[in-house]
Formats: structure tokens, C-alpha cells, sequence
């Protein structure tokens, strides 16, 4: 399987995302929303937007794993922040690059990035929906 990212000409080219993947592969993952939430349920960085980021993308790679794939594998992500506005971008990007770290991976991947009024449970700042393919 491998998940190819382009910035076709003619498109901008941002370095916080891709504007497309070319991915190969036989099985298609669609995965859930993914929250700040342990493993127990319990709410992780109560208030705290790049702690519910970082939290909801190690949620996704837990998510993948448990079906034999990886972050790597991941061709689309959807992004849902609570009252988006611009000012809140560094606080994306220091949860963003925090699980990438911890997860050893290259976050760049096409984002669809969505305000929304609100989330499921009142706590919620963020959900993170992804797409992957896996061999």
C-alpha cells in the first residue's frame, strides 16, 4: 500500500497539507470521528485545543492499528473545531505536531478543516475524521 501526497501545479502549495493523495491498495478504512477521549472514555484536556488534538489524532493512529494499519496510511482527514476562527491555527498545529512526534509520523496530509458550532458532548473542541487504505 503506499499513500502518495501531491501538490498538483496550478494549486497552491501550503506546507500544512497536501491538496491530494494517490493511494493504492485493496482495503478502504473510514473512520469515525475520534475526540478527546482516553481509552477509558474519559475526557483528555478538558478546554485545552492543541491537548484535544493531539489526543484525537493518537486516537485515530490507535484506531488504524487495531486493523493492522498506521497514521502512514492515512489518505483524507476531516478537521471539525468547535467556533473556528484563524487566531486558533497555532493551537491545531501544536497538537498536530505533538502526536506526530509521539507517533514518529509526517502529519501532512489533505485536511478538510471545518468550523462547526458544536460537537456531540459539551467538552468537545475538536473531532477528527480520517480515511486510510491499507494493502
Amino acid at each position: 500500500m503506499s499513500v502518495t501526497l501531491v501538490n498538483p501545479e496550478g494549486l497552491p502549495k501550503p506546507e500544512v497539507y497536501r491538496q491530494l493523495s494517490v493511494a493504492t491498495g485493496s482495503r478502504l478504512v473510514f473512520l469515525a470521528g475520534q475526540v478527546a477521549r482516553d481509552a477509558e472514555g474519559l475526557p483528555v484536556g478538558e478546554g485545552d485545543l492543541a491537548a484535544q488534538v493531539e489526543q484525537s489524532y493518537l486516537n485515530v493512529a490507535t484506531a488504524l492499528a487495531g486493523v493492522g494499519g498506521t497514521f502512514d496510511d492515512v489518505a483524507k482527514l476531516t478537521v471539525y473545531v468547535v467556533d473556528w476562527s484563524p487566531e486558533k491555527m497555532p493551537l491545531l498545529g501544536e497538537g498536530v505536531n505533538r502526536a506526530a512526534v509521539k507517533l514518529g509520523v509526517d502529519p501532512v496530509k489533505p485536511i478538510t478543516l471545518l468550523g462547526v458550532a458544536a460537537l456531540g458532548e459539551p467538552d468537545l473542541l475538536v473531532e477528527v475524521e480520517a480515511t486510510a487504505v491499507l494493502d
